[in-house]
């Protein structure tokens, strides 16, 4: 899918991308009363803190994800932010979110929306550091929100190195980011049921054998040393546009060294790189029951110290 370039903004200025349209009209739900501020033409100053939101507004970006984002920023220099009011902002009332264009493009954070300028002010002066923002962020993905702690911090971000982009598929991935231990490999693809010929895992699925508590995961298999290390912040610029891929897991060091062989599962849409750590065996009822919005996401985020819904009898 082409979808326009987005507008380079002037220095100092962040964009405020909509990507969510009715009919071809913009809608922004109550954040542009909840972040408050004035508007000059185009830009809205955001009180005390001065910053200056400029707001990029085109049907091409209906439905416009995170991860998306940094392949639409045009030639030249790079603003290290942009901000997007989504689905989950206009009809959710969550927070706007952040997406970093700068350290790791593509992940992203959501903030309340009293608290926009403060924070936009504080990343622009080097006050604070997107990384800072996904540290403390709670299992919902809101930067110092009362959600709860995430029972697995996200890593600490790598030297950043260039990747290829990933498969395009309208399902899941199962990318193989650890390269250390191939019979390990070998057994987690057996326990998920075997993967095909075309590399793909549940492809021959027999619907009357199907535990629905444990469903199984239908992925396409990624086995390349060019993701070895690959981090959960760095998927979502990597997954192509063109087809919804549902999520993407990782086997990575943690998957080979614990039991139940857990994955890192990496959000694509609600908070763009947010991971959540599940044994195998989970990965397949966290895909399933995003494809038919039946949980969300955090759903399926441990919570520090709280024993997760999935290991109680």
């Amino acid at each position: 899918m082409s979808r326009p370039k987005l507008p380079p903004p002037a220095p100092g200025d962040v964009l405020l991308v909509c990507t969510c349209y009715e009919d071809g009209t913009a809608l922004y739900g109550q954040l542009l009363n909840e972040i408050g501020g004035h508007q000059e033409g185009d830009v809205l100053v955001l009180g005390d803190s001065g910053v200056r939101l400029r707001l990029a507004e085109d049907s091409g970006w209906d439905y416009l994800h995170g991860g998306n984002v940094p392949a639409l920023i045009l030639d030249g220099p790079v603003p290290p932010v942009a901000v997007l009011v989504d689905i989950p902002v206009v009809y959710g009332g969550a927070g706007p979110l952040l997406v970093d264009l700068a350290a790791i493009p593509g992940r992203g954070v959501r903030v309340p929306p009293d608290r926009l300028g403060e924070i936009l002010a504080a990343l622009l002066a080097g006050a604070l550091a997107f990384d800072d923002l996904v540290r403390d962020m709670d299992r919902f993905g809101l930067y110092q929100g009362d959600g709860g702690r995430p029972a697995f911090p996200v890593p600490a971000a790598a030297p950043h190195r260039s990747f290829p982009a990933l498969p395009s598929t309208g399902s899941a991935l199962l990318v193989r980011t650890s390269f250390d231990d191939e019979e390990a490999w070998h057994a987690l693809l057996a326990e998920l049921g075997g993967a095909d010929e075309d590399g793909r895992l549940g492809a021959d699925l027999d619907e009357d054998e199907i535990d629905v508590e444990e469903f199984p995961l239908e992925a396409l298999v990624v086995d390349d040393r060019a993701f070895e290390g690959l981090q959960p912040g760095e998927i979502p610029a990597l997954v192509p546009p063109e087809e919804h891929t549902t999520l993407v897991a990782l086997a990575d060091d943690r998957t080979f060294a614990e039991p139940g062989r857990p994955l890192t599962v990496v959000d694509l849409y609600d908070i763009p790189g947010q991971p959540a750590v599940l044994p195998c065996r989970m990965a397949g009822s966290l895909a399933c029951n995003l494809e038919i919005a039946n949980m969300d996401f955090h759903e399926f985020i441990a919570e520090e110290g709280e024993e997760p819904w999935w290991e109680r009898s």
